[in-house]
């Protein structure tokens, strides 16, 4: 029953994130994308408007796969949850900038968002039953 329940949750959860991409995908094209922008390191080799763009294109694609290709999920996942990695140098740069968006206008608020991409990747990863497959993977190594 337990098992049961564990995998009612992660569902749910992997469609709740599913959900979050697609919503964040559409505030890239269209009423966040100057927040967006904002994010975006100065460091990047690529206008700030196309790499926004480029990501909302990213975000919107893991998260249709998140909630239509099932039988996927675990690549899925994995893939989210480098997308969550690859995107944190942005929420640094946010950070050491000083730079206000998305309604973080002070740096204990800015520093606070920080903590909450680990909590993306686990979710990422765990929803989809990632962490299962690595266990899988290590068991059948040793």
């Amino acid at each position: 029953m337990d098992n049961i329940k564990t995998n009612l949750i992660q569902n749910v959860v992997r469609i709740l994130l599913g959900i979050f991409m697609i919503s964040a995908a559409i505030g890239h094209f269209t009423f966040q994308r100057e927040a967006f922008q904002a994010q975006v390191p100065n460091w990047v080799p690529m206008s700030k408007d196309s790499v926004v763009l480029l990501s909302g294109i990213v975000e919107i694609t893991l998260g249709l796969a998140m909630l239509f290709w099932a039988t996927q999920k675990v690549r899925i996942g994995m893939a989210l949850a480098l997308f969550y990695m690859l995107i944190f140098p942005g929420n640094v740069a946010q950070y050491l900038n000083g730079t206000d968006a998305f309604g973080l206008n002070s740096d204990s608020a800015r520093l606070i968002r920080l903590f909450f991409q680990p909590v993306l990747i686990f979710g990422a990863l765990w929803c989809t039953g990632a962490f299962d497959y690595f266990k899988r993977k290590a068991k059948n190594k040793g």
